[in-house]
């Protein structure tokens, strides 16, 4: 009886279990093993009962020192349809050889990644995992390179985009070559809009520091110095956090607060070189700095320095090459001192114009008096047109180009009380510009470069086949999708209001008519990283993107074409020449 009795208890717990199979944990569904063999790396993915993977969510990269995919060199199994789905049922078994991470990058040691998601008949989908695993590799004895093994490193590269090319020269060269080579980069980026905004701050310092002394070339040095080296500093500290810790700290700081806040200081700094008010230190803070010799000129100095460091992190907060290189060579090799001094003199070679400035303070300078007191009032203006510029990122492009209208035409009027041969030739420009500017605003323009634009275009209207329309993507799931999707080649462009570069990449190079025609076969997608959320973050780490403007490809068979990733500015001729390469 009672064997009876048991028999019968197991058949009903085995049936209530067929009527409420069990829900596999992760660990249980998913069983991931990695195994070093002599020549290659094994994979093996173990799947639990009613298991099944996405096809198209598998991924294998080599995520350090260089992230790579190399999915698609692999042999992943064929996958079968399910449920609509391309889905694999039977367990995976991945072998990744040795020679092909060193055909990727030469190293000993790769970070490998695998990605993966699936789901349970039983209807429950689990969430994406990733396993990593650093493969440590021998080191081998150097050997003589042969002319075989040049032309492969010479084609290899060709096949790095200019930011990984130049973070590759940080490994490669020695320590003078690499920091006369980026004081060099920050000398041609002396001539963009980066540092244009600055010029006008520093020579309103100058200015009212020529109010209470005369100013010679060396003080006129002297400052601009202490304003560079303060930038240069702010310009290190920013990349190096960015590099080790992924975090942008130029980037944060384009908030809409901090903008308007900035903005409001130059308004405050124009109307103090108005004359309605002076600007000083809290008197306790006078007074202990007074008690020594050099009181006074400390206070100038702490005061520049300030701005000068605030300028390069809000002011201008543009991405080249050469900087977008530093920090991916910072986050590979976590070697912040090549790479914090890489970005020191690429700063110092920036404020070149801004120490020539200062140098030239002494000889071109008016002295004390009338004069000074029409160009005081005349870098007023300026620095009110510096506020409207960082207003930009923040307000509609219509409320902007209102804006220089007004502020010209105010200053036009403003400076006709003043009867000097200067100021009355400055106010006939400034109420010409003035008008341009509001008859421009009326008729809808929204370029101050081109305010006449909709009455000198050779076209009234636009056709839409002359435009390039853009679908803008949220997080790294729609871009997928969006590739998938696609049956043509695709380009992702990162993109901010507040970025000054991205503008540039609108108004000039996206309106080319070349440039329109080869993207006509494009799938154009956009990410607008205003915001920098999470999903910015995330989609701008993928791949190794540090701040707009940034520009990925991948080709009609969804591979990116990482050779032709765009970071910084490129006009029409050299955005075209970048894509000819490989389209």
């Amino acid at each position: 009886m009672k064997k009876i009795l048991l028999f019968l208890l197991t058949f009903v717990y085995s049936f209530s279990l067929e009527l409420n199979p069990k829900v596999l944990e992760p660990e249980e569904a998913f069983k991931t093993t990695f195994t070093k063999n002599q020549d290659d790396l094994n994979i093996k993915l173990e799947l639990g009962k009613d298991i099944y993977l996405y096809d198209d969510k598998i991924k294998i990269l080599v995520s350090k020192p260089q992230k790579i995919d190399i999915t698609e060199e692999l042999n992943v199994p064929e996958p079968v349809t399910y449920d609509e789905f391309i889905v694999h049922f039977n367990n995976l078994d991945l072998t990744i050889p040795f020679s092909l991470l060193k055909s990727k990058i030469d190293s000993n040691e790769y970070e490998i990644e695998f990605n993966f998601q699936g789901c349970s008949k039983l209807g429950l989908c689990y969430a994406p995992i990733n396993e990593k695993y650093l493969l440590t590799l021998a080191e081998v004895a150097p050997k003589v390179e042969t002319k075989k093994d040049i032309e492969q490193k010479i084609e290899t590269n060709e096949n790095l985009s200019e930011t990984d090319s130049i973070a590759n020269s940080l490994k490669e060269k020695n320590l003078l070559l690499v920091l006369v080579t980026f004081f060099g980069f920050g000398l041609l980026l002396s001539l963009t809009p980066c540092v244009f905004p600055m010029i006008p701050i520093l020579s309103s310092i100058i200015v009212g520091a020529s109010k209470n002394e005369t100013m010679t070339a060396s003080r006129g040095f002297f400052l601009s110095l202490v304003y560079v080296l303060s930038m240069s500093v702010a310009y290190t500290i920013a990349g190096v956090i960015a590099g080790i810790f992924g975090a942008n700290l130029q980037v944060a700081l384009q908030n809409p607060y901090v903008l308007v806040v900035f903005a409001l200081v130059f308004v405050a700094l124009a109307f103090s070189m108005f004359g309605y008010f002076e600007i000083k230190l809290p008197q306790s803070i006078q007074t202990k700095l007074n008690k020594t010799t050099d009181g006074k000129e400390k206070q100038g100095i702490a005061g520049i320095a300030i701005m000068g460091f605030l300028s390069a992190l809000i002011v201008g907060p543009c991405v080249a090459p050469p900087l977008a290189g530093a920090l991916v060579y910072i986050g590979q090799t976590g070697d912040a001192l090549l790479g914090g001094l890489a970005l020191f003199v690429m700063s110092l070679g920036m404020g070149v114009p801004l120490l020539l400035i200062g140098l030239g303070a002494g000889k071109f300078m008016p002295k004390p008096g009338g004069w000074m007191e029409s160009i005081t009032r005349i870098f007023g203006i300026v620095m009110l047109g510096v506020a409207i510029w960082l207003l930009d990122r923040v307000l509609d492009a219509t409320i902007i180009i209102y804006l220089w209208a007004l502020l010209l035409l105010g200053s036009a009027i403003y400076l006709k009380i003043y009867q000097h041969i200067l100021t009355q030739l400055i106010t006939v420009v400034l109420f010409i510009l003035g008008v341009v500017l509001f008859v421009g605003a009326i008729s809808g323009a929204t370029n101050p470069l081109n305010p006449l634009e909709k009455f000198t275009s050779s076209k009234a209207v636009q056709s839409l086949d002359d435009k390039l329309v853009f679908t803008k993507i949220k997080n790294i799931q729609e871009l997928e999708l969006a590739i998938k999707n696609s049956d043509k080649p695709v380009m992702l462009d990162f993109w901010a209001s507040w970025c000054v570069a991205c503008k540039e990449f609108e108004e000039i190079t996206f309106k080319d008519e070349e440039v329109i025609k080869k993207l006509q076969g494009f799938t154009l997608l956009k990410a607008d990283v205003t915001a920098n959320n999470d999903d910015d973050k995330a989609l701008q780490k993928m791949f190794g993107i540090v701040g707009p403007p940034g520009i990925i490809f991948w080709d009609k068979d969804k591979k990116e074409i990482t050779s032709s990733k765009i970071v910084g500015y490129k006009n029409p001729k050299e955005f075209l020449e970048i894509l000819n390469k490989n389209f």
